[in-house]
């Protein structure tokens, strides 16, 4: 009998030790948790419904209307303006007298030079993002991974298979540069002018990269850095602000403003004149020349071989995205109100918990965030969202030294009935 009580004793002190250990370790928040939603990025644009933009090449410029078409004028000698046939496509990309668009079903046409089978795209699918350098492409994949097609020129710009958690890229003249969820740069490729030298750069937005060796990046809070070739005054943008988007090709940086305006870097080989642009949406760089979409749909160029005035490529269509979340944490970035945001658009998720509370995941309209239990996540536009970020009380953290006296004091009960059933087995003399 005596034994028999002191057994339970020593059963009640386990169960205590592990009373207070489970029930922490059951509802332990691991923030390395990838749990990815896979047919997150899905496009699911309509056509009438997609984003017109604009993408300028080698003398070329390619023009995606809101139906989801495309136009083209400038040189041909490659081919690179023949894709009046293009249909159901959500994306545009141009390079060195080439011309590359993503269909809604992730699949990629190509038309233009293929001197480094940069045109060889037809194996491709399942991609929610493309970018065309001057001889090689790059394609984010549904699942954040990325894949590249072209040149490599023994500079490795195609080395991004063991790339993860990309929502953007963009491709330069011999390097690749990718932008990860949280906001940090990964860069591959040339390095000769310290163009992939990005691995301190942190909340980032929007990367580009030049064809002769400058890379970009735009912050969140609307200034901008560069690093890479500078013998034009590329990457002279430290004192640039109220930034929503960059892009940068040869000689010239280029900073979309808030307020729809358009300002540069000068390059050396000769001024170019933006000064009377409003109300632009896009922009992008070519050559020497400078591309941009406004919201009327029209486009102005500062290539005057580039006769644009007639074109119109649609009204953007425009979402709502409300954002908002439960007690214990904030919506940081883009913040918790209603925005406006253009069909197409990837907008960064920043969820941040209070002291004494962890993420726990979004809910509402997810069906376009990437990852539905992750902090930092992206959410495509292509339908009106209401999200809300949903944060929970962290599990008591019992003392370690309370523990440490529970294991202790089962070691001693152990011992003590072992010591106590030796005894009682002992022959009487």
């Amino acid at each position: 009998m005596r034994n028999r009580k002191i057994l339970l004793a020593v059963l009640l002190s386990i169960a205590s030790v592990f009373s207070l250990i489970l029930p922490a370790s059951a509802a332990m928040y691991l923030p390395g948790d990838r749990s990815i939603n896979h047919s997150a990025i899905a496009l699911n644009i309509p056509q009438g419904a997609v984003a017109p933009m604009i993408a300028v090449g080698a003398r070329h410029c390619v023009g995606l209307k809101s139906d989801g078409t495309v136009v083209a004028v400038g040189r041909n000698n490659e081919g690179q303006c023949e894709v009046s046939g293009w249909i159901d496509i959500v994306q545009v990309s141009a390079g060195d007298y080439y011309t590359v668009g993503l269909r809604s079903d992730g699949t990629v046409v190509a038309v233009g030079s293929n001197s480094y089978g940069q045109c060889n795209l037809v194996l491709w699918w399942d991609i929610v993002q493309i970018a065309a350098g001057p001889n090689h492409v790059v394609g984010i994949k549904s699942d954040s991974t990325v894949v590249a097609k072209g040149g490599n020129n023994f500079r490795g710009q195609r080395n991004v298979r063991d790339w993860t958690d990309i929502i953007q890229v963009t491709a330069g003249g011999g390097h690749t540069v990718g932008l990860k969820v949280d906001g940090t740069v990964v860069a591959v490729g040339n390095n000769y002018y310290g163009q992939c030298n990005v691995s301190n750069w942190t909340d980032i937005v929007q990367v580009a990269a030049s064809r002769t060796g400058t890379t970009v990046g735009l912050r969140s809070d609307g200034t901008v850095v560069a690093v890479g070739l500078n013998d034009d005054g590329q990457c002279n943008v430290g004192g640039w602000t109220d930034i929503v988007q960059v892009t940068t090709y040869w000689t010239h940086t280029v900073g979309l403003k808030n307020d729809g305006t358009v300002i540069h870097t000068t390059p050396v080989s000769g001024a170019v004149d933006v000064s009377n642009w409003n109300n632009i949406i896009q922009v992008t760089g070519g050559w020497h020349d400078i591309a941009g979409l406004k919201s009327d749909g029209t486009v102005v160029s500062t290539e005057s071989d580039f006769p644009l005035g007639e074109w119109n490529l649609g009204i953007t269509t425009v979402h709502t995205l409300t954002v908002s979340s439960t007690a214990g944490g904030a919506v940081t970035t883009p913040g918790e109100e209603s925005f406006e945001y253009s069909a197409g658009a990837m907008i960064r998720l920043v969820a941040k918990p209070d002291a004494g509370y962890h993420f726990v995941n979004w809910t509402g309209g997810v069906g376009a965030i990437f990852n539905v239990k992750a902090a930092t996540t992206t959410i495509t536009i292509n339908d009106n969202h209401s999200i809300t970020a949903n944060f929970k009380k962290n599990p008591p953290v019992w003392p370690i030294w309370l523990l440490i006296v529970e294991i202790i004091a089962v070691v001693v009960l152990v011992l003590f009935f072992f010591h106590e059933r030796r005894t009682s087995q002992t022959p009487y003399s």
